[in-house]
C-alpha cells in the first residue's frame, strides 16, 4: 500500500459513503463509493455499512471517517440527525471491531475544515480561520494556524433569541422559501455576529451552496473576507484520511 494512499469514510444522516485519497494531491483515487445510511441508524447497522465501503474497494489498512456529532477522543457526544444509540459510543472501538481496522473518527465539518486547509480555500491561510457547512443545520470548524480546535458548535449560536442554523441554514432558506437575497441578509447577521466573538481572518463557507456562490455571496455583508470551499462533497471523506494519516504517523 502506497504511504500517499489513505482511505476517507463520510458518514451522513442520507448516505455513507467512501473512497481511498491520494494525500499529496488531495484527489480521490478512485471513484467514491455510496451506500444510504441505514433506518434506523443504529450504531451496529452503521458499522456493518462501513465495513462494506472498505469491503468494496479491498481497503486493508487504518481509515478516516467522519460522523455528524461531537466526537471527542473517539467518543460520539451528540446525535442530531442519527439513532440516539450513538450517543456515549465510541465509535472508534466500535468501527475497529467492525472491520479489523484502525480508526480515527472526527465531526463530519471539521473533517471538511481540515481538507480545505490543506487542499482548499484556506490553504497557507494565517491566523484564524472559520469554515462553515450550511445545509440541514449549520456546522462549523474552527481552525488556528492550520491547526483544528475541535467540536465548535458554532451553528448553535442564540443570535436574536433564536439557534442561528434554525434561521441562517440553506434548510431555512428551503422549508421558508427565502430568495437569495433575503437569506444573505440572514447570514450577514449570522457571520456578523461570529465574527464579533472570534475577529477571524477569513471564512470558508461550504456545504451545497458552495456550488453557487454568485447566487447568494455578493450579497453577504461582512468585515471578513469570505469565499465559497472548493472541496465540496468530497471534503468530508478527504479530510477524514488526512486524520487518519496524521494519527498512524503520530506526533
Amino acid at each position: 500500500m502506497s504511504d500517499d494512499l489513505g482511505f476517507g469514510i463520510d458518514i451522513g444522516g442520507s448516505g455513507i459513503k467512501g473512497a481511498p485519497v491520494d494525500l499529496a494531491t488531495g484527489e480521490l483515487a478512485d471513484d467514491r463509493y455510496r451506500v444510504e445510511t441505514p433506518q434506523p441508524s443504529t450504531p451496529q447497522a452503521v458499522a456493518e455499512v462501513v465495513n462494506q465501503v472498505l469491503e468494496k474497494f479491498g481497503w486493508q489498512s487504518a481509515f478516516g471517517c467522519t460522523f455528524p456529532a461531537v466526537v471527542q477522543h473517539g467518543v460520539v457526544r451528540t446525535a442530531a440527525n442519527v439513532s440516539k444509540e450513538w450517543i456515549d459510543t465510541d465509535i472508534e472501538t466500535l468501527l475497529k471491531n467492525a472491520t479489523g481496522h484502525d480508526v480515527a473518527a472526527v465531526n463530519d465539518a471539521d473533517a471538511a475544515g481540515i481538507a480545505e486547509v490543506h487542499f482548499g480555500a484556506a490553504r497557507d491561510k494565517k491566523g484564524v480561520v472559520i469554515l462553515t457547512t450550511l445545509g440541514t443545520g449549520i456546522g462549523s470548524a474552527l481552525i488556528l494556524d492550520g491547526l483544528l480546535v475541535p467540536n465548535t458548535e458554532l451553528g448553535h449560536l442564540v443570535i436574536d433569541g433564536e439557534d442561528a442554523e434554525t434561521r441562517a441554514s440553506a434548510g431555512a432558506r428551503e422549508n421558508e422559501e427565502l430568495g437569495w437575497q433575503e437569506w444573505a441578509k440572514r447570514l450577514s447577521r449570522y457571520y456578523a455576529y461570529v465574527e464579533s466573538l472570534l475577529w477571524p481572518d477569513l471564512f470558508v463557507v461550504g456545504g451545497g451552496v458552495s456550488k453557487k456562490p454568485d447566487k447568494w455571496l455578493p450579497y453577504v455583508e461582512c468585515r471578513t473576507p469570505i469565499v465559497p470551499a472548493q472541496l465540496r462533497n468530497s471534503a468530508g471523506i478527504i479530510g477524514a484520511a488526512l486524520v487518519a494519516s496524521s494519527h498512524s504517523t503520530g506526533p
